[in-house]
């Protein structure tokens, strides 16, 4: 028997909501240790927690029926977030090889382009691909393996996989970019389309 959608509702004080908060208020503790204490083996193990959690959110909503309109909102609010100022600080700090990083944040920022673009255009979002989750869990690990390279005795073994993880979910990062592309463009030509007189 197939489980029931939770209900989405306004609340605001659930324990899902409480994960997500503390995981935003940890980005500025992030930044604190990276660039103001140059702790960055503790920034390192908090972007990991972070990282690690982020799944932790979306499955006590469903599962204590806390879905919440402010926790959707949120819940990827601190994902972004949180990814973005590791990439940032890191190239700051001379942690994440710019061609990785910056050609990731160009990404970021085309495919926030296109997203809102058509979020204020014709009210829709898109559809997430299964090579554009395969493509973030390997350009994100490897940020997190570019971190761990700056412990010394890690380096000789996280170094490589950063830049293995790194080109590897590039590629499909962009391709995928195309094809979301595309699918923007479909979706726009769709909604502008006259219905047929089937459909009358």
């Amino acid at each position: 028997m197939a489980r029931a959608e939770p209900q989405v509702t306004d609340r605001i004080l659930t324990v899902p909501n409480l994960i997500s908060l503390i995981r935003l208020a940890a980005i500025p503790v992030f930044w604190w240790l990276l660039l103001d204490a140059d702790d960055v083996a503790g920034a390192t193990v908090l972007f990991g927690l972070v990282a690690c959690t982020d799944w932790v959110d979306g499955f006590l909503a469903r599962r204590l029926d806390q879905v919440t309109k402010l926790g959707k909102a949120l819940d990827p609010v601190a994902d972004r977030l949180m990814i973005a100022s590791a990439v940032v600080a890191g190239l700051i700090a001379d942690i994440v090889p710019p061609i990785i990083g910056i050609t990731l944040m160009v990404r970021e920022v085309y495919m926030t382009v296109i997203t809102l673009g058509l979020m204020a255009w014709k009210r829709v979002t898109l559809d997430v691909r299964w090579m554009g989750k395969l493509a973030t869990f390997a350009v994100y690990s490897s940020i997190g393996w570019f971190y761990l390279a700056e412990i010394p005795f890690l380096e000789r073994l996280t170094r490589p996989l950063g830049w293995v993880a790194g080109v590897a979910g590039l590629i499909l990062y962009w391709i995928t970019a195309v094809q979301y592309t595309g699918d923007a463009v479909r979706v726009g030509s769709e909604l502008e389309s006259p219905p047929s007189r089937e459909e009358t």
